[in-house]
């Protein structure tokens, strides 16, 4: 029997030093949700598109969760999704970023100003929180908090506008004790001319502003590379799997 837990600090053990910011926003309890099987020795943190699984492998927990990425805690977990999931899965690497990043502020600076003056960056306010919305390129960068109240009380952001249209943003995915989970998106007909490298600058720089770290964790080595531009240091990669279509294309 799967259960969700109400207070999830209890299955912070099974997870262990995880350096991971969206799997503490969910141990914390700041946002999305935590579940066990009924011996506490497994568990899966889950948020968004994010599920983390720790403990004991476990098939009950693995059918109980249905979001695109699962992200294994070892050899055991790797080889018990593989196993449930078959081709209906894809192997992938991700890349952290290290969570000490010493940024230079003023290379951060000289990237923030840096678009054409037909741009314009902004903090995301109510107007921008719904634009974003209405986009399926640049939901993910309000989503996770269901309200404008809710993003206003944990989340952060910045948006590109071109005139009145949106084109590129960064903002955080997740709120945990002391930082954000950045997520960058830039509308496909506006990418590679520096607009997601500038609003990502303008969010570190607000987040160093208010003491807070603002996480990286690179779905792909363009990503990566982007962060590293912008001062990360570079963690460990790791494996990760992404759920697929019926028709085999990835859903992430």
């Amino acid at each position: 029997m799967i259960r969700k837990l109400s207070v999830p600090s209890p299955a912070a053990p099974l997870f262990g030093a995880w350096p991971e910011g969206i799997l503490w926003a969910c141990l914390q309890g700041r946002m999305g949700n935590v579940y066990t099987t009924e011996s506490m020795l497994s568990a899966a943190a889950v948020l968004g598109d994010f599920s983390f699984f720790a403990g004991s492998p476990d098939k009950s927990l693995l059918d109980a969760v249905s979001v695109p990425l699962l992200i294994p805690q070892n050899d055991a977990w790797a080889a018990a999704i593989a196993a449930r999931f078959g081709w209906g899965i894809q192997p992938i690497t991700r890349y952290a970023t290290r969570k000490d990043t010493i940024f230079d502020r003023k290379a951060l600076q000289i990237y923030a100003s840096s678009l054409p003056n037909s741009y314009t960056i902004r903090i995301i306010n109510q107007k921008l929180y719904n634009l974003c919305l209405e986009n399926t390129w640049s939901q993910d960068l309000v989503s996770q908090y269901s309200t404008w109240a809710c993003f206003q009380t944990l989340g952060l952001g910045f948006a590109v506008l071109r005139g009145d249209t949106l084109v590129a943003g960064a903002s955080s995915y997740a709120t945990f004790d002391g930082g954000i989970e950045i997520e960058i998106d830039t509308h496909p007909d506006f990418r590679r001319h520096g607009l997601a490298r500038a609003c990502g600058a303008a969010l570190i720089l607000e987040c160093l502003d208010r003491g807070i770290y603002p996480s990286w964790d690179a779905h792909n080595a363009s990503s990566l590379s982007l962060a590293e531009r912008l001062g990360y240091t570079p963690g460990d990669p790791y494996r990760a799997f992404v759920r697929c279509s019926p028709q085999g294309e990835p859903l992430l």
